[in-house]
């Protein structure tokens, strides 16, 4: 993902339920409606005794947009309702990001 600077990262961390039904459905549901957000730049994910997912937005407004589009918010509520025991949002600014790649150079 190549962004202009800043951009912010929304970091979800949860902690799932034992109820699975309806979940990987909407999990990917919501994946593909984000990425036809304006504004959204991109994702990383990692799910293990914590789930982490870390989205990419241009824009604080483009953040408030996602939040309020009304098939993540029935996804929002039922995650409240029937998957998560606990989760947490933070919204941070990317001011910069550097990484390295084997294949090509280091950035």
């Amino acid at each position: 993902m190549k962004a202009k600077f800043p951009y912010y990262a929304v970091i979800f961390t949860s902690r799932r339920t034992e109820e699975q039904a309806g979940y990987a459905e909407t999990s990917a549901r919501m994946m593909e409606l984000a990425a036809r957000q304006p504004g959204y730049l991109g994702v990383d994910h990692a799910r293990e005794e914590v789930g982490i997912t870390v989205s990419y937005w241009e824009s604080l407004e483009a953040i408030a947009g996602w939040k309020a589009q009304a098939d993540h918010a029935l996804a929002q509520r039922n995650g409240r309702e029937k998957w998560y025991s606990e989760y947490r949002i933070r919204i941070c600014r990317v001011e910069k990001e550097y990484g390295f790649n084997r294949e090509g150079s280091a950035e």
